[in-house]
């Protein structure tokens, strides 16, 4: 549409926007335009209408012009960091959507195409609805305005203002029949031959399960999809609701009937009692509850990963199979709603109502006895739940030989230990999880708090002051451009960029020095080139600023310098990086040539840790290890900052009891902490990441 726009519209011309969003600016404060702009929807049909004033004939006269979307479609190989495409892709793996926080729900989405190239997508949306309708593996998706970032050397993609999906049936001569809740999207005649094209890629080049099982050939400690009839529901405490479902076929073993009030038990009393020999119950744990709750009666469902467990009561001598829905995400777990349109849908639909129920209810066998008294009373029930939810949701990284250590234990041993434990997070501080990242020093240990945008603003500002010195321009291993604003203040800015071999570099590999500019336009120099390093002029060399002030900008990412074990040295001591066959730029390489001690960014918090023996006050020091996120990024992501809001709202569910928070397994240090007058041991985790299926 730019494009588009730009080849038609010319100065003069009057021109109308129309189902456009208006929005604020995430940019504002940084390119200083207007707070608020004006976003693309492909659900309202975003169009400009230009009033043009005719080139040809007299200026009396006038042509109506419209402009509408034309869309480029960007392969999955040539995806670069900080752009926002729009992409075709095969599904290789998903995870169903799931409630992240508060009424947000998630979907994580792994994409091939031809070029071989893997990229995952993890979207967010407040609407269940907006998210991709993605049923199986092998399903191609349509991503508008994707966002795109670089995360551990591996490109990802994550939704941005405006994003839509279209979603299609992957298999070869299926309709090409969009899944959308917009009423209003573009879909091109090219792009049909786009979808078939990768139909008959990923039939030869993907590896694609068959159909989803049946209920009749289940066996034993399996995980499987199934694709069936939701005809009861009911709560059963505080992390576990029941699903009562069918798919027509019989289970070869005895199920579980998940003991709950009638009244409590949602669905057509008749029907269920109908099908009492045909249903099975699930029982769907911690996240997936809130989407189980909103499932209607009657409605179509396809629940990922679900695992049957064999077990027997202490009172009985007869196995039974248990159907679980765990906690988390992990291998795509979750639950899809299916539309009645659905392929699948309309086989099952056919196969229900072909079923003789009569003959169902007559039949007298062992596969068909009910253990409605498995569980004598609440309590059996309840420590049954408990065994079903020994899942944790952190991993243990090393000493796995350790044995588990109850914290009474430990607190009641001396100071220095190793344990390994198996505790409940309590509470854990700062609740304001951007509270928790500081600056460490790892020479003289000593930490300090991140400083905020406003205080290097303020010493750019200071440092503007003294005009740039001509004598250091254009050295033999710089070149230097030097201008003065055109506002009230006249400021005098010079940049120097760094040559290798006497040339001027590609600005993605560009190291450059700024004098005299705003916080501003650093930003904006930052979003351009590799590096940028803030430096004043003195009489003979180039400086830095004082070291309250980071001593280099890279991407988004400030590194500051530690006052008291950092000694300075002049600028020019970057020549000798400069000189190097293959300059690599690398902010620990900087630092150490400018005599700087680099502080490290870290997060630290306090965790209450409880087991059946007693509590204890551990603490987390760690650079990105635990939560599997770099602590020097979160402070500029909002994605990465939502991720770690996630980890803790699974760590430690809010408004929970205690005994449905979920299980951690850690490693934990005892140490000593003498002053003048006393001796106290700390505890601190160490050798522990969040597990998989939590981030």
């Amino acid at each position: 549409m730019a494009e588009d726009c730009a080849n038609v519209i010319r100065h003069g011309d009057t021109f109308v926007v129309a189902g456009f969003k208006l929005a604020k600016s995430p940019t504002a404060r940084e390119d200083g335009r207007h707070g608020c702009h004006l976003e693309v929807s492909e659900e309202a049909g975003s169009a400009i209408y230009i009033y043009a004033v005719s080139r040809t004939t007299a200026a009396s006269e006038t042509a109506s012009v419209s402009v509408a979307p034309k869309y480029v479609y960007t392969p999955l190989n040539h995806l670069k960091d900080g752009t926002i495409v729009n992409l075709y892709g095969v599904v290789k793996f998903f995870k169903p959507p799931y409630v992240s926080k508060g009424t947000d729900y998630c979907s994580v989405v792994t994409l091939v195409d031809p070029s071989n190239v893997k990229l995952t997508c993890t979207l967010f949306n407040g609407n269940l609805d907006s998210l991709p309708k993605i049923y199986k593996v092998g399903d191609i998706v349509r991503f508008h305005r994707i966002k795109i970032r670089e995360y551990n050397g591996q490109m990802q993609g994550i939704t941005s203002v405006g994003f839509a999906s279209l979603t299609f049936d992957g298999t070869v001569g299926a309709p090409v029949v969009p899944r959308t809740s917009s009423k209003v999207y573009t879909f091109m005649d090219e792009e049909q031959k786009t979808i078939e094209e990768l139909r008959v890629w990923a039939a030869s080049n993907l590896s694609i399960s068959g159909p989803a099982a049946k209920l009749s050939g289940v066996q034993p400690m399996l995980f499987f999809d199934l694709t069936c009839q939701l005809v009861g529901k009911a709560k059963v405490d505080g992390s576990s609701f029941l699903l009562k479902v069918w798919d027509g076929t019989k289970c070869p073993y005895p199920t579980w009937k998940v003991p709950v009030e009638a009244r409590d038990l949602e669905g057509e009393k008749v029907l269920l009692h109908q099908l009492r020999n045909l249903t099975v119950d699930i029982l769907v744990y911690d996240n997936h509850v809130q989407l189980a709750k909103s499932l209607k009666i009657g409605s179509f469902l396809r629940i990922y990963s679900i695992h049957t467990k064999q077990a027997s009561a202490d009172n009985e001598d007869v196995s039974h199979i248990e159907f679980h829905l765990h906690g988390g995400t992990c291998y795509g777990r979750g639950i899809g709603v299916l539309p009645e349109s659905n392929p699948d849908v309309k086989e099952l639909k056919t196969f229900l109502e072909s079923v003789d129920l009569a003959y169902s209810q007559n039949m007298e066998s062992m596969s068909s006895v009910e253990l409605d008294g498995t569980f004598n009373n609440v309590t059996d029930l309840e420590s049954h739940l408990q065994r079903c939810q020994q899942l944790s949701v952190t991993v243990l990284t090393d000493h796995q030989d350790l044995n588990n250590t109850e914290l009474k234990t430990i607190l009641n041993s001396t100071a220095p230990q190793q344990y390994r434990i198996r505790a409940k997070l309590r509470t854990y501080k700062p609740q304001k999880l951007y509270q928790c990242i500081k600056l460490h020093c790892s020479k003289c240990n000593s930490l300090q708090e991140v400083p905020d945008g406003d205080d290097f603003d303020l010493i750019l500002q200071g440092s503007a002051v003294t005009a740039p010195n001509p004598e250091l321009h254009n050295t033999s291993w710089y070149d230097s451009v030097m201008w003065t604003t055109q506002d009230q203040k006249q400021r005098k800015i010079a940049i120097h960029f760094v040559k290798h071999d006497e040339m001027l570099q590609q600005p993605e590999d560009t190291l450059l020095m700024i004098e005299g500019g705003t916080l501003k336009e650093v930003w904006k120099l930052t979003k351009r080139f590799k590096c940028v390093i803030p430096v004043r002029s003195t009489v003979d060399d180039l400086e830095l600023l004082d070291l309250s002030a980071p001593f280099l900008l890279q991407g988004n990412i400030k590194y500051y310098g530690c006052k008291q074990c950092s000694t300075p040295k002049p600028v020019k001591s970057l020549s000798s990086i400069a000189a190097e066959q293959q300059p690599s730029w690398e902010p620990t390489e900087i630092a150490q040539v400018l005599g700087i001690e680099p502080l490290q960014y870290v997060f630290i918090m306090k965790f209450t840790l409880v087991d059946e023996t007693g509590a204890l006050n551990a603490y987390l020091f760690d650079y990105e290890k635990f939560f599997q996120i770099p602590a020097s990024e979160i402070l500029t992501n909002n994605f990465l900052q939502q991720k770690m809001q996630m980890t803790m709202n699974t760590l430690c569910p809010p408004g929970r009891k205690l005994d449905d928070l979920p299980w951690l397994e850690c490693f934990i240090k005892s140490y000593n902490v003498r002053d003048a007058t006393k001796c106290q041991v700390y505890y601190q985790i160490f050798d522990t990441t969040v597990a998989e299926d939590v981030v």
